[in-house]
């Protein structure tokens, strides 16, 4: 039997796992998957006869070798950092490896070396990334093969609230993915092409510079850039187009009011407070204000960032428990590290919530010297706080890699992300039998948001 070892037993992995598990019989796979915490592992492994929950050490080199070694495949779902790490082991043993996570340069690094040994290591093959590069990639192939020439790219993804969920929650969000991604995103100087025009926003107009899309059916989003676009000139082999814009969908006013911890220093990192111990919610954003004894907080914030005390950001905050006077329940930490310790309170899923994940893309192009455009939509629901949109759309991808690596039906070898027609066709193909599929519309100019 062909072993597959998942290292990570975490939030996203569940789907990943279900999928292995479902197919294990059929395709003679024993599961073997680790984590650092062993009831994490035990409870995504659900008893099935072919899986192997077991304790699993990142630190321990000699351990990580050993599993690696008797795996056919190997399915990291560990923190980014750690990847790189289990890359190695992986070419010292020559066996293939999937990821979810960005390409870093460490992992760049280990291209010849992968070519070298015969093994494929496919990163960036989740949901965003992910599936944005394969549907993307889908169609921008359709259009230069059909004789186009792409002129626009835009691109967004979001991860929120299903419809209907928690709708006395005014951010129309809860955290489905690294809460602490969420906390810091944004950061650095966002950089993409406007029109034929390098575009540059600073951390801090990010949330200010946001666009509206609407998708029919489900309202209006709004959407801040991601850090850079420019990367994906070359990803998509698109030097010289005219537009490419890559960003994050939030629910309208979202943008707005996390601006205000932006502004105020909250997500910031850098640096670890003093007294965290006896830091309550309403402390830790006083701490970022002047000192006014005869106002309050509340009147001190509205009057920094002129917003009005009544108003939908004041509101907002209120609903977050900013301004409680809950103690944070943390010994030391960054404002970044507080403000996610804060916000996970209001911000887990419960039980039968149902998120939501929305990506959509707009292609420009040119054919027989006429401008067109497609709009291509993918709308996701989750079914609980376990079997969560997020989880489906990252670890579906991955499983169905995993599957088509081992059945040998994918020859590319050394570093890569899944943007070969051989990779990406097949995955987006069963990702469709899932309820999984975008949506493409040509729309006319008149039409076109």
């Amino acid at each position: 039997m062909n072993i597959i070892l998942v290292l990570g037993a975490g939030r996203s992995s569940s789907s990943l796992i279900n999928y292995l598990l479902e197919n294990s019989k059929n395709e003679q796979w024993q599961v073997r998957v680790g984590d650092y915490a062993l009831e994490l592992a035990q409870e995504k492994c659900k008893n099935s006869e072919n899986a192997f929950p077991f304790s699993f050490d990142i630190g321990n080199e000699e351990e990580l070798d050993k599993e690696v070694k008797k795996a056919g495949i190997v399915v990291s779902m560990l923190p980014a950092k750690y990847h790189t790490v289990v890359a190695k082991s992986c070419l010292r043993w020559r066996k293939n490896m999937v990821t979810a996570s960005y390409v870093s340069k460490e992992m760049k690094a280990l291209d010849a070396e992968a070519k070298e040994k015969g093994i494929i290591i496919l990163n960036e093959c989740g949901l965003d990334p992910g599936i944005d590069h394969m549907s993307a990639m889908k169609v921008i192939d359709e259009i230069r093969d059909n004789g186009g020439e792409l002129i626009g790219f835009e691109s967004f993804t979001g991860g929120l609230l299903a419809p209907g969920t928690d709708e006395k929650n005014p951010w129309e969000y809860k955290f489905t993915w690294n809460p602490r991604n969420v906390i810091l995103a944004g950061q650095g100087v966002v950089k993409f092409i406007q029109e034929g025009t390098y575009k540059y926003i600073p951390y801090q107009k990010v949330f200010r510079r946001t666009e509206q899309v609407h998708i029919p059916g489900y309202g209006y989003f709004e959407g801040y850039a991601n850090r850079d676009s420019l990367n994906y000139l070359d990803v998509y082999g698109l030097q010289g187009i005219k537009t490419i814009y890559r960003g994050t969908f939030r629910r309208p006013g979202f943008c707005r009011t996390w601006n205000v911890f932006v502004q105020l220093g909250a997500t910031d990192d850098s640096y670890e407070m003093e007294g965290v111990g006896e830091m309550t919610h309403r402390s830790f954003i006083n701490s970022f204000l002047s000192y006014n004894p005869h106002d309050s907080v509340e009147l001190k914030l509205a009057y920094y960032l002129n917003l009005d005390i009544d108003g939908p950001e004041m509101h907002r905050l209120r609903w977050a428990g900013i301004f409680d006077h809950t103690p944070v329940g943390l010994a030391q930490g960054t404002p970044a590290q507080i403000l996610e310790h804060i916000l996970k309170k209001k911000w887990t899923l419960k039980k039968d919530d149902k998120d939501m994940i929305v990506m959509w893309h707009k292609f420009q192009y040119l054919l027989s010297g006429e401008e067109k455009e497609i709009h291509s939509t993918l709308i996701a629901i989750g079914d609980d706080d376990v079997q969560t949109a997020m989880a489906k759309t990252v670890g579906l991808p991955l499983a169905i890699a995993t599957k088509l690596i081992l059945q040998g039906k994918v020859k590319a070898t050394g570093v890569h992300i899944p943007i070969k027609k051989e990779i990406y066709d097949p995955i987006l193909k069963e990702l469709a039998t899932f309820g999984f599929e975008m949506s493409e519309k040509e729309v006319s100019n008149s039409q076109s948001v």
